[in-house]
């Protein structure tokens, strides 16, 4: 059953299959060492997912490439890689961040924003768990982003 963030009440769907919610229980210390176990375990399963998938790809890519003789044939393919390799990239970034945040979990920093050092919250880690800020500093990044790019 997907957990429910608890302003909207809206279910929450990780990035990990078979991933059960964080118990919290009144009073609980925040980042609590049962916290940071959970957490840890969610984002060492999603890289293992993500280094999965980046070998199937691999296999993939080696089995089915081919030299058509079919122009078309060749274009199809070409590009069937090419979008491929666009989303191990994106992938390939995910690590990066997945690897951030087991060192930030390592120093004791995760689970804090970067930016203005409040508390991210449990829900919102569990749906993202690569979260580096609170809810209110990325909605100001966002609207600066927009603001610089428009």
């Amino acid at each position: 059953m997907a957990a429910t963030d608890q302003s909207t009440q809206t279910p929450i769907h990780p990035p990990v299959k078979g991933f059960e919610p964080y118990p919290m229980h009144e009073g609980e210390e925040y980042m609590n060492p049962a916290q940071q176990d959970h957490f840890r375990v969610i984002l060492q399963a999603w890289k293992r997912e993500l280094m999965e998938e980046v070998d199937r790809t691999l296999h993939h890519m080696q089995d089915e490439a081919a030299n058509f003789p079919d122009p078309n044939d060749r274009a199809s393919q070409e590009s069937d890689f090419s979008l491929e390799l666009r989303t191990r990239d994106r992938e390939r970034k995910l690590l990066k961040k997945i690897d951030e945040a087991l060192a930030a979990l390592d120093a004791g920093d995760y689970g804090y924003c970067e930016s203005c050092g409040i508390e991210i919250g449990i829900r919102r880690l569990e749906a993202r768990p690569t979260a580096s800020q609170c809810v209110d500093c990325k909605t100001l990044d966002e609207i600066r982003e927009r603001q610089m790019g428009g």
